[in-house]
């Protein structure tokens, strides 16, 4: 069989809202009254990114790699699990290209941090900032996120063939 030149995947995680929980995403720490529930560290957007990426190589979710009744999962650094993702990528003949991700929250208001969010993600990634989109939105008011009880991400992901 022959190597695709690319391949592009899409990923997307929810989490509720806890107390006593840091607010991680894209790898940063949020300041807010509460985090999200979570055997690691429950950051959405890295784990939507990492299904993204896992999807467009054919490969399982993350829940295969990193299972939530692995007690050598629990708190896990999320920037662990996009490791594993490069791995692959990179075992398999393929790198990231370029990502766009969206993260859906009704609080806390997420523009401050989406410049560090940016840079985090593009140094787990290996890639320039220009190569990583990264918006935030609400829900409206709508649903679990509108209600603030939890926070969602959507990741899409293009790979390009190394070989």
């Amino acid at each position: 069989m022959n190597q695709l030149p690319f391949r592009i995947g899409h990923g997307y995680d929810l989490h509720p809202f806890a107390e006593h929980r840091k607010l991680i995403l894209g790898g940063i720490e949020i300041p807010h009254g509460m985090g999200l529930i979570g055997h690691s560290d429950a950051d959405c957007l890295f784990h939507a990114l990492a299904d993204s990426i896992f999807g467009a190589l054919g490969l399982p979710d993350i829940g295969h790699y990193f299972p939530d009744d692995d007690p050598a999962n629990k708190d896990m650094d999320s920037l662990e699990i996009l490791g594993k993702c490069t791995e692959e990528c990179n075992r398999m003949g393929y790198s990231v290209g370029n990502v766009d991700l969206t993260v859906v929250a009704q609080e806390p208001k997420l523009a401050p941090y989406l410049g560090s969010m940016k840079e985090s993600v593009a140094k787990a990634l290996d890639l320039s900032t220009h190569s990583v989109g990264l918006k935030a939105t609400t829900n409206e008011k709508l649903g679990p996120v509108g209600r603030n009880e939890a926070i969602a991400a959507f990741a899409v992901c293009l790979l390009v063939s190394e070989r």
